[in-house]
């Protein structure tokens, strides 16, 4: 582990050093989290799974889901709240809808998709809602691992209200991603997005590191807007793209409620992650939907450049070409929440 502000002599890296940073190889970046998670009394099945998805975050570039994580749950009122064994409540041949126990989604929505997964092997195609549980992290961690098995999936998942509907005072629906994936013969494709302007944990760690952000996204309590990260937290932020965008934030809280969502604490505005997988043989019987899709990327990155343009740039593919080359670099910290993980 080395300080970033003193590492700085190897030029081209991924991450600048910076004198708030801390570098760190994969294997620190691991103990650091996985004895945090230890304190928080997590089993190490339980912080295998995280560190995986966690670590991952890290390595393909998105540094509010990676180690600042693990203070988010802590800190998230229903982690004090008793838990209890994950269950499968209904199930058919396709589907299983699943009692998360209070557990944190990380674990729960990973063995979701362990579910989806196999059931797809055995049908063809499978859905899977997980309710009762918080906190899933990034969406295409789980997709990727879908794909992985040759399958197509649909994955979202919503929360407690924090996105405020155009017009509003007050958030009414969580930060609300969803993802696709579809196999090819290189790299999947994943497109990954929320439908906030903002994703929560960002704005987590904005406050957390005295951060503001942009105008026009967050607004306090009163329904104020306000550059204040912290001020945020306590009210909420807006949609991506206006109406448009609260139009897919309903539609990802919708499949929440699909997921069992009331089922928690009689609320339906609450967290639910839901997930389809099909196997492409479905519809393609010869097996060459891969095959098909690595050739539908290569037409479109082929497609003639404006001035000035290298590439055109398909999403996801940015993450996957500098996850092996942060394997090698290490990956950038800031210092205050190393400090305040080996705090715990």
């Amino acid at each position: 582990m080395t300080s970033a502000g003193k590492s700085s002599s190897a030029g081209g890296l991924l991450d600048p050093d910076r004198p708030d940073g801390v570098r760190l190889t994969v294997s620190e970046a691991n103990e650091i989290g996985s004895r945090a998670l230890g304190k928080l009394g997590f089993s190490d099945d339980d912080t295998q799974i995280i560190m995986g998805q966690l670590i991952d975050n890290a390595l393909c570039g998105y540094r509010f889901t990676s180690l600042p994580r693990i203070l988010a749950i802590a800190e998230f009122e229903k982690f004090e709240d008793n838990r209890k064994p994950m269950r499968v409540i209904h199930e058919t041949p396709v589907s299983a809808l699943i009692d998360g126990g209070n557990n944190v989604g990380y674990v729960t929505v990973y063995r979701g998709m362990e579910i989806a997964v196999a059931k797809a092997r055995q049908s063809g195609i499978a859905t899977v809602g997980i309710h009762n549980s918080y906190y899933s992290g990034r969406l295409a961690y789980f997709v990727e691992r879908v794909t992985e098995a040759g399958f197509v999936a649909i994955h979202t998942s919503c929360g407690k209200p924090r996105t405020l509907p155009p017009g509003a005072a007050r958030p009414a629906m969580g930060t609300n991603p969803i993802c696709f994936g579809f196999p090819t013969t290189k790299y999947p494709y994943i497109m990954d997005m929320g439908t906030a302007a903002f994703m929560w944990g960002e704005l987590m760690l904005h406050a957390h590191l005295g951060q503001p952000i942009p105008e026009g996204i967050g607004y306090d309590a009163k329904g104020h807007a306000t550059t204040d990260a912290a001020a945020a937290l306590l009210g909420g932020v807006v949609p991506f793209g206006g109406h448009k965008g609260f139009g897919l934030s309903l539609v990802m809280q919708s499949f929440g409620v699909l997921s069992g969502a009331r089922l928690t604490r009689g609320q339906v505005q609450d967290f639910g992650f839901f997930f389809v997988v099909v196997d492409p043989k479905l519809l393609i019987p010869d097996g060459s939907f891969p095959e098909q899709m690595t050739e539908l990327i290569t037409k479109i990155k082929a497609t003639p450049r404006q001035p000035g343009v290298d590439e055109i740039r398909i999403p996801s593919e940015r993450s996957f070409r500098e996850r092996d080359q942060r394997r090698v670099e290490g990956i950038i910290v800031d210092k205050k929440v190393v400090d305040s993980l080996n705090a715990l």
